[in-house]
This record gives structure tokens, sequence and C-alpha cells, in this order.
């Protein structure tokens, strides 16, 4: 677990127990303050000592506070008159005020600010109504406790606005610890998609000229044993020992990526234009290259290796002939790659396309280009024909 998700984890709150624990600390603190008026009520403050009355109206305002937090108005709406009715009959005045402030910090906390203000302005409004029997005395008392209002409710307010933000930039912290996890994810397919497609296009060559070289050498064998053309089987074996050991080469660059994934060297270099005439060599092709490699962006070199190396794959496939002859032909034009297979045989048939056909496609739309594949317009063999941006994808 990263340091996000650990921090994420841990300031996530488990609902259930919550408020389970909101409702427990609520009522000790309403406790507390009942504890603290009745000491207030008896020591300090002016007013009268609170008789029967008086205290059944103290302690039975600090009882709604013991859901302040999950009913923050209804605790406002049942404090507010006892509260009133407290003062009314000239008790302590000071005993009430910690609980009254308590109440106005929580509904500040919990509700609005056009909300907060409405209660504020609706709090002033009563208070000044209960002292405006008190003459000038009563006015500088207004004051003072306007100013306590007008603090809590400000403090409340502050509160709110702080938490929201906290809340606002742990919401940004799990937006973006998803949006890492599903890059990573989809990262992670796109390298296995690749993979695929490198194993796909390396096997599918190799073995089709093992497969190739190995008839051409048993048919040499085969044909005349008095007058045994050694040269030729020698050759045939030659090119099935060079075709594996650039089949393992490649095949030990792509595994290399399952092995140590981490390594910035574990892709290895991309293949590109520069290895086309040894694979031309392998499948006995003619090329003509007239680009230039390092002039072409590494993404669609490795492009265009890969649809000549599948569509030479499938021309000795599916050719049909022994003397079959193919033709390699990559040129740069109008700020693009072409690449263009054609061969002399018997073309791939009407049946559905393979997964050799999906891939050369594949690969060129993962630069931005184009595969057609079809007959020759003569009739004569098959032709695969790529245009490949050098700008990249458009």
């Amino acid at each position: 677990m990263n340091p996000v998700q650990a921090t994420i984890t841990a300031v996530r709150p488990r609902r259930a127990f919550a408020s389970l624990g909101q409702l427990r600390q609520d009522a000790c603190l309403a406790v507390a303050l009942a504890a603290l008026a009745s000491v207030i009520a008896v020591t300090v403050g002016s007013g009268r000592h609170p008789d029967a009355l008086g205290w059944v109206l103290l302690l039975g305002l600090h009882v709604p506070l013991a859901r302040r937090r999950t009913a923050p108005l209804t605790v406002l709406a049942l404090t507010i008159p006892l509260i009133a009715l407290y003062h009314q009959q000239n008790y302590n005045h000071s005993a009430p005020t910690a609980a009254s402030m308590v109440v106005l910090y929580t509904v500040a906390v919990m509700s609005g600010p056009v909300r907060t203000a409405v209660i504020g302005c609706a709090v002033i409004g009563l208070m000044l109504v209960l002292k405006i029997g008190h003459g000038m005395a009563g006015l500088a008392v207004s004051f003072q406790i306007t100013g306590w209002i007008v603090s809590m409710l400000v403090l409340g307010g502050y509160i709110r606005v702080h938490r929201e933000n906290a809340a606002a930039a742990l919401e940004r912290a799990e937006r973006a610890e998803r949006t890492r996890e599903e890059e990573a994810r989809r990262r992670v397919a796109e390298e296995r998609l690749r993979i695929a497609r490198d194993l796909h296009d390396l096997l599918a060559h190799s073995i089709t000229l093992i497969g190739v070289r190995t008839s051409v050498a048993a048919h040499v064998l085969a044909a005349d044993p008095g007058r045994l053309d050694r040269a030729a089987v020698a050759e045939a074996l030659d090119d099935i020992a060079e075709t594996c050991r650039t089949a393992r080469g490649e095949l030990r660059t792509t595994l290399e990526v399952l092995r140590d994934p981490g390594s910035p060297d574990s892709r290895g270099p991309l293949p590109g234009l520069h290895g086309l005439p040894d694979l031309a060599k392998t499948a006995q092709a003619e090329v003509d290259l007239e680009a230039r490699a390092d002039g072409v962006p590494p993404a669609v070199g490795a492009a265009a290796y890969r649809i000549v190396q599948e569509a030479l794959t499938n021309a000795v496939r599916h050719g049909g002939r022994d003397d079959l002859t193919v033709r390699v032909h990559v040129y740069e034009h109008d700020g693009a790659l072409y690449v263009r297979v054609t061969d002399d045989g018997v073309g791939g048939g009407d049946g559905p396309p393979g997964y050799g056909l999906v891939g050369m496609r594949e690969r060129a739309r993962s630069v931005g280009g184009t595969v057609d594949a079809g007959a020759r317009k003569d009739g004569k063999g098959f032709e695969v024909t790529a245009v490949l941006p050098l700008g990249g994808p458009r």
C-alpha cells in the first residue's frame, strides 16, 4: 500500500462506528456542560440562584446537546426557548452561556453560510427583544452577547470551510490514485498486447521459414538419393540454423520484459528498417529500401518491420510455389513511409483473415497508419501495402 492509499484509508470514516462515537462524545459533552453550568449558577454571575424551576430549565436545556451533530437545527429549536425562559426568570445569566455558544457553533459548522447568517440574525433579534426593557445596561449587555454570538458563528463557518477543503483534497487524492491505477492497468494491458504481437510475428515467421527450409531439405534428400545435392541440403540447413539463431535472440529480448518489467532497458532496441535486409534474406525476398533508417521514428520503423515480417510469413506460407518471388519496397513520399510487399504466388484464398492481417492493421493503426491487403490487380499473386505517417498518429 502506497502512502496515498494509506492516508485515504486512515482518513476515510467508518460511518456506523463514527455515528455511535459522535453520540457518545456529544452526550459526554452535554454532561460536562451541565456540570459546569451548575457550578456557575451557584457561584459567579449576575441574577438569582436557580430554584426548582430554574434547575429544571438549566439542566433540561443541556439534554438536546447529546444530538447536536445529528440534528443541529432541532437542538437549536429546543434549546433557544428554554434559554429565553431561563433568562426571563432572572436566574443566573452566565450559567447557560457555554451551552448556547456550543449550539450556535454546531449550527454554523453543519449549515451553509446563508442559513448561518439567517439563524444568527434571528438569535440576535430575540436577544434584543429580551434585553430591550433593561435600558442602557441591557443595551451594553446586548452588544457583549452579540459579539459572542458573531464570534461563534464565524468560528463555526471557518471550521466548516476548512473541513470542506480537506474533504475536497481527499477526494482529489482518491481520484488521482484511481487515475494512476487505471493508467497502470492500461499500460500493463498494452504491454501484454505488444508482447503477444511480437511473439506471434516472431514465432509465425520463424516456424514458417523453418518449415519451408525443412521441406526443401527433405525434397532434395528424397528426390534422387544416388545424386545427392549436398550443397542444397547444406544451404537449407544453414538457413534453418540462422533462422533459429535470429528467433532465439528476438525471443530473449521479448521475454526480458516479463522477467524484469521495471528495468529501463527491459524492452531492448526496437526492430526497424535497418533489419529489413536480413529479414528479407531469410525469406529469400528482394528488398528495395529507399528510406533512411535514421530518419524514421523508432515506432514507425518497428511497425514497418513487423508488417514486412508478417507479410513475408504469409507469402511463404500461402504462396503455393517453390519458385516464389517476393519483393519488398519501402520508400518515403509526402510525409509518410510506404511499405509494399508483393509476391507472384496463388494468394491467401477467400477464407476469413487470420491473426496476421489483423496484427498488421493494429501495428499500422498504433502509429496512425493503414494497411491494405489483397490480390494484385493483375491477378498474379498477393500484395500488402502500408502507409505509415512519419509524424506519428493523426
